[in-house]
């Protein structure tokens, strides 16, 4: 199997910085996690604090912490740092070769869609489970949810200002896609957004695609990574 991910974040109209954070850990036991925050308010603010709940929750995702347990950490920090008072909502995608399952754990409101392979045909599921963002209570308990590792599976998740664009849009799109597009999705899932917005984005938007395909067959296997940065 292969494993892809694939990345698309654009700031708020009229702000040269995000709020979002997106960023990939390699697991302990082998595997990938990506994690997407978004920080209370937009700009400079929020990114520190986005950046801050994705770095501390990678350390422990890379030190064998479970996903929940990290988002948990992440919580108490934040809430014991800013008395309650800031807020981030936080998914983490984690591909587990260990357990031979993706891992979904979220903090706050934006669903996550996936794409599963069925016998009959693939089905789309939206993950959604209400669950607090991180940060503004002492005790918080993340939502979790757990799908097989297979060939075809795919998850993308969102943040709120990406969610512009109406679900059975989202849906179409990730429907249409392949595994070895998950770059592509991930603009295209954009685009979408984007596009509901007139092309002013109201908020930060970010979105990741994690996907499973049935991978190459090469005798040496080779990792690799594609970034793209406007500057």
């Amino acid at each position: 199997m292969e494993i892809r991910v694939g990345v698309a974040k654009t700031p708020k109209f009229g702000l040269s910085e995000s709020g979002d954070t997106i960023e990939a850990v390699e697991r302990p036991h082998g595997g990938l996690s990506v994690l997407v925050a978004d920080g209370q308010g937009h700009g400079r603010s929020a990114k520190g604090i986005s950046r801050m709940v994705v770095s501390r929750a990678m350390a422990l995702i890379a030190d064998g912490a479970r996903d929940g347990a990290a988002a948990r950490a992440v919580n108490d920090f934040l809430f014991a740092a800013r008395d309650g008072k800031v807020s981030a909502t936080l998914a983490i995608i984690s591909a587990d070769l260990r357990t031979k399952t993706v891992v979904i754990s979220r903090n706050g409101e934006p669903p996550v869609l996936a794409l599963v392979p069925r016998p009959e045909g693939s089905e789309i599921m939206s993950i959604s489970e209400e669950s607090a963002p991180i940060g503004v209570h002492d005790r918080m308990k993340p939502a979790i949810a757990e799908l097989p590792l297979v060939p075809g599976l795919m998850v993308a998740a969102f943040t709120d200002g990406a969610l512009a664009a109406p679900q059975e849009r989202l849906v179409q799109v990730l429907a249409a896609a392949r595994p070895e597009q998950a770059d592509t999705v991930a603009c295209r899932l954009l685009e979408e957004a984007i596009k509901a917005d007139r092309g002013r984005p109201h908020d930060d938007m970010s979105v990741a695609v994690l996907a499973v395909g049935k991978g190459s067959e090469r005798t040496t296997p080779i990792r690799a990574m594609t970034v793209i940065l406007p500057v």
